[in-house]
């Protein structure tokens, strides 16, 4: 299964576009990199901007820490439901009509976050922002299958996901020191700013890619849309890779915060420089991607990507297995295991997205959910198994999450080679 731009080698700058009568078009149309990272990245940075300021909604709305964790649970799954109908409505509409709603619901969610009176009222703004901002990530990817090929595709996925690694990076930094000088509003006063930036350059710069629309749009063609996808085997080993391996990191997130706090006794202050290691990794796996996975193949990528997070996932089941509860023993291996991400997902995202390319906003969102939902699951049962009491103050809950999430992500991967069609990319 080789895009005929493959063969064809028709290039614009660096990376070859579809080979298809619309490809004067595309070249024309292409929008800035920078663009493309900006959309993908205002969803992420507004969901960690927030978390530094969680701990003092308990104080600020008068609840309890379950209603402030809403903020946090149902702004992904507000993502996860978002997708499903952003993409469909792409692949009919166009994506650059719907990316700008996307970004205008997002400031209206974020505006609504500004003035909540109440953590009810916190918690819909929050939806809001969710389900709008969610728009660029999937969008980006759409754009991107639109213009390139399936393995450029996966190259420049990368470099876009590369560019999008910094907002966890420096969003709880921002955010804490916004939250110690002006409160917590300050962050959603940010977000404004930035959601404003984003929807003009958007307005500006991005203009429509999608060359072949379909040519209805309703619950039955979107269910029709996402019924083709479901037949084919390669989108589901694409999809579930991806899923599995999202949920290595959600895992992390979940379970992170009770290791590093009770049994390696960090502060926040430390726990946020050791992060940086974390999003070093998955910024590295992404460069990578970026730089070789059109010469390597996406799927010698993905299988790369998979064995590395299985064996980084298993030095840290040594690590506490010796009951070494250094800050080194979690956060050097998660460096490899973010790495590992880096290299997996933009490869088993091109891929989902190049099953049926006409359908590719539907496989972006399709899988995009699929990713979010697989994340908050796999984050739901690390914290779970840490609030009972079978595996008592140990870090076992998380390493046997994360160890589940890396071996299953494994075993997808591989399907691929498995997979006829798919051997030429290997």
């Amino acid at each position: 299964m080789t895009d005929r731009s493959e063969r064809s080698g028709t290039t614009h700058g660096p990376f070859p576009l579809m080979d298809s009568p619309d490809t004067r078009v595309a070249e024309q149309r292409r929008p800035s990199l920078a663009v493309l990272i900006a959309i993908s990245a205002i969803g992420p940075l507004a969901l960690n901007i927030f978390m530094p300021s969680m701990p003092g909604m308990v104080a600020v709305f008068d609840t309890s820490p379950a209603m402030v964790q809403l903020t946090l649970s149902l702004y992904l799954i507000a993502i996860s439901v978002a997708q499903l109908i952003i993409g469909p409505l792409s692949d009919h509409f166009g994506r650059r009509p719907i990316l700008l709603a996307g970004m205008a619901l997002f400031l209206v969610g974020t505006l609504a976050c500004r003035l909540a009176p109440s953590i009810d009222a916190l918690i819909v703004g929050r939806i809001i922002q969710g389900a709008g901002g969610c728009a660029g990530l999937v969008l980006a990817r759409s754009v991107v299958r639109d213009l390139y090929s399936r393995n450029r595709s996966a190259s420049m996925i990368g470099y876009v996901t590369m560019g999008m690694a910094v907002a966890p990076m420096v969003g709880p930094a921002i955010g804490g020191y916004l939250d110690g000088i002006r409160g917590w509003e300050s962050a959603f006063d940010l977000m404004l700013v930035i959601g404003i930036l984003v929807f003009i350059a958007s307005y500006i710069d991005l203009n429509e890619t999608n060359q072949h629309k379909t040519p209805d749009f309703g619950f039955r063609p979107a269910l029709r849309s996402y019924a083709t996808l479901s037949g084919y085997g390669a989108f589901w080993v694409f999809a579930l890779t991806s899923s599995f391996a999202s949920g290595v990191f959600f895992s992390f997130l979940g379970g992170a915060p009770f290791i590093v706090t009770d049994l390696m006794h960090l502060t926040p202050t430390q726990y946020g420089l050791y992060f940086a290691l974390v999003a070093g990794g998955y910024l590295t796996g992404n460069f990578l991607s970026g730089r070789y996975a059109e010469r390597t193949g996406i799927v010698s990528m993905i299988m790369i990507g998979n064995t590395l997070s299985v064996v980084a996932v298993g030095a840290i089941a040594v690590g506490f297995a010796f009951e070494f509860y250094h800050p080194l023993v979690l956060f050097g291996p998660m460096f490899f295991t973010s790495l590992a991400n880096g290299l997996t997902l933009p490869n088993a995202i091109a891929g989902a997205v190049s099953v049926r390319p006409e359908l590719a906003g539907a496989a972006a969102g399709l899988s995009g959910s699929l990713q979010v939902g697989a994340g908050a699951v796999a984050s739901a049962i690390v914290g779970a198994l840490i609030a009972g009491e079978a595996f008592g103050a140990t870090g076992w809950p998380l390493v046997l999450v994360m160890a589940t999430t890396s071996i299953l992500a494994f075993l997808t991967g591989l399907l691929c080679l498995s997979i006829k069609s798919l051997r030429s990319a290997a």
